[in-house]
């Protein structure tokens, strides 16, 4: 432990030798960079292979005759109908239809479910989802596990040679491999890319084979935020939070047509509401004029000088090659091509709101 509370990662000293540099994210030490910097962590993953330490992520399996009760009403999705081995992004909401957090879900058998959590939130959605299971025949366990990330184009190539076979994982599926094994094709980059949860022996030997291939770099947090925004994906505690809907946030493909009109999840009746007014702000990208990024919490003005909404998440873009930011801004201004202004310590600085993603996705469809 670092300090009194701080959580630290199984693998700390390989992040150490490798002379990462350390900071505090959601309650965690997690490596910010490591010796060759962001921008070349960032392009190396766009390029090759970067490999992750997500292990401040929240591994759960919920099993039993209940689970699909129990998701159905704390997810807006049907579960049953959610083949095995296919995973689904969603979200725990409350009752104002506000996001707890957002979730990807894994069927690994008729009647069992791997829910990978935020970090942050790992110990709300636990208690959040033990408090929907209460009184149902359902297990809820946690996995205690090393999760790591290897996302890139070169990802498949690299894990076929360290002995781990992708051939049968298109893009959101995934597979119990082994009694503590988990392996999804999924990732937070906008690359093609796999999750991998195993024991920490494995982890270890694992990590040893992928950074004996010159393919593979270690990527720090400060580098995938930068990924992850030029993808245009959220981040809960910035871009999404209890306080945001998910069609304020863009999310509604998310959750299917018949949930929509008849589902029984916790929010639904509040997110019909929201759905049939329409979202009084919505979820954009940003793209500021000029070298000037644009940080998480810059107030946005319109032409006139009116209070137009708030960027959530923003920063330097090395693969889109300028600035990149996110936001809100009232419904009528969330159009492409609008122009506006973020306050940036007292400059305005000039903004349009930009389709997302700022780049492609190149994920791996079949």
């Amino acid at each position: 432990m670092t300090g009194d509370t701080t959580k630290t990662l199984p693998l700390e000293d390989l992040h150490r030798a490798a002379g990462a540099k350390f900071g505090a994210f959601a309650g965690w030490s997690m490596p910010l960079t490591y010796p060759a910097g962001v921008m070349k962590e960032h392009l190396h993953t766009r390029e090759h292979v970067g490999l992750f330490d997500i292990s401040h992520m929240k591994l759960l399996e919920v099993a039993g005759p209940s689970a699909i009760a129990v998701l159905n009403r704390a997810c807006p999705i049907d579960a049953g109908k959610l083949e095995i081995e296919h995973s689904k992004y969603t979200f725990f909401l409350n009752e104002n239809a506000g996001i707890i957090d957002d979730l990807i879900i894994t069927r690994i058998a008729a009647d069992r479910f791997m829910v990978v959590a935020n970090a942050g939130n790992a110990a709300t959605d636990e208690t959040h989802l033990r408090a929907v299971a209460s009184n149902h025949d359902v297990q809820i366990t946690p996995w205690d596990v090393v999760f790591l990330a290897i996302q890139g184009p070169e990802a498949a190539a690299v894990l076929s040679k360290a002995g781990i076979g992708t051939e049968s994982l298109a893009f959101m599926t995934g597979q119990q491999r082994q009694v503590r094994g988990f392996i999804s094709r999924s990732g937070y980059t906008g690359e093609d890319g796999f999750e991998i949860g195993l024991p920490e022996h494995g982890a270890r030997e694992l990590v040893t084979k992928l950074l004996n291939d010159d393919r593979v770099m270690w990527i720090g947090l400060a580098a995938r935020d930068s990924l992850r925004l030029e993808a245009g994906l959220c981040l809960h505690g910035n871009d999404i939070s209890p306080d945001i809907n998910p069609a304020s946030a863009g999310l509604m493909w998310a959750v299917p047509k018949e949930i929509r009109a008849d589902g029984t999840f916790i929010g639904a009746e509040a997110l019909r509401g929201i759905v049939a007014t329409g979202p009084a702000q919505k979820r954009v990208g940003l793209k500021p004029e000029g070298r000037q990024p644009v940080r998480g919490g810059a107030a946005l003005f319109d032409a006139d000088g009116n209070p137009a909404g708030t960027v959530t998440s923003g920063g330097f873009g090395p693969s889109a090659g300028h600035p990149v930011a996110m936001g809100y801004v009232s419904t009528p201004l969330a159009k492409a091509g609008t122009k506006l202004f973020a306050d940036v310590r007292g400059t305005k600085i000039p903004v349009e709101v930009s389709a997302l993603p700022f780049t492609p996705h190149r994920y791996r469809k079949g």
